[in-house]
């Protein structure tokens, strides 16, 4: 199967956006995974087409996955191409994650945390301000699948229902490639659209270096567990008739439900 990702379709269909960044204070959030590794390569040679610079942040965390030698890596490749990877320690040890009932949750409330910490030291306008993330098609797939089984196959309780509302709420502004939020920043996710095995097969042709050492707590992400049954039945997804079956049988809130947020609400409780 011939990859459907490629930089000359991806930088044509997003090229009015990426136009627009030449004066833009570029944030990536990057993780060293294969979709945030794929999304910084595609980010530098869109760079330099449309004339505009990025930094590359990481939160090195779970511990476990970012040793030195790890780090070095990663930071060698890039290096080569001029991009200096900032890393972010959010803890010492995994000691907290370990010992939590699902320790996806402690993760993502350090990493909310340091970002908001990041951009109030280093965004002085929040109009000029641009944040990349790497959220993939598959993704966004396996938030479908989990709101249609707990949407229609559970009965939830009134406190589970309010957590199951506050779940797809905040899964569901990551379906939007581009959000122009209130404040003027602007959050941008490049892969959208992008399936993940053909994510996979342009890493591997283009010689780009991920993460090797895998999460140990990554069975608690059910998005992880189905990305494993994708692969499993070699599964291709389309992004348009993704989003449209989230849009009128999920309910998908509308973009407004997300632009029109103050700042700090989203992005301490949502992103």
């Amino acid at each position: 199967m011939n990859s459907k990702v490629s930089y000359s379709r991806w930088s044509e269909a997003h090229k009015s956006f990426l136009k627009s960044l030449s004066d833009k204070n570029i944030v990536m959030l990057f993780s060293g995974g294969k979709d945030s590794s794929l999304a910084m390569d595609l980010i530098s040679r869109a760079g330099k087409e449309f004339g505009f610079d990025f930094e590359a942040h990481a939160g090195a965390f779970p511990v476990h996955r970012y040793t030195e030698p790890e780090k070095k890596r990663i930071e060698s490749y890039w290096g080569k191409r001029d991009i200096k990877i900032f890393w972010h320690k959010l803890a010492e040890t995994d000691d907290q994650l370990g010992n939590a009932e699902n320790p996806c949750l402690p993760c993502q409330k350090l990493r909310k945390k340091m970002l908001s910490t990041l951009l109030s030291e280093m965004v002085d306008d929040w109009k000029s301000l641009v944040l990349i993330v790497s959220y993939s098609l598959w993704d966004i797939v396996s938030y479908s699948i989990e709101n249609v089984l707990t949407d229609v196959f559970v009965d939830f309780k009134n406190e589970k229902r309010a957590e199951k509302n506050r779940r797809f709420l905040e899964t569901g502004q990551r379906f939007y490639p581009i959000l122009r939020m209130k404040g003027g920043y602007t959050i941008f996710r490049p892969l959208i659209a992008c399936n993940g095995h053909d994510i996979l097969e342009m890493l591997g042709k283009s010689g780009i270096p991920s993460l090797s050492i895998p999460c140990k707590f990554s069975e608690f992400r059910p998005k992880r567990i189905l990305e494993k049954y994708y692969e499993k039945m070699g599964m291709s997804f389309d992004y348009s008739r993704v989003f449209d079956f989230a849009k009128e049988s999920l309910n998908l809130p509308d973009l407004s439900s997300y632009t029109s947020m103050e700042k700090e609400e989203y992005l301490l409780h949502l992103f």
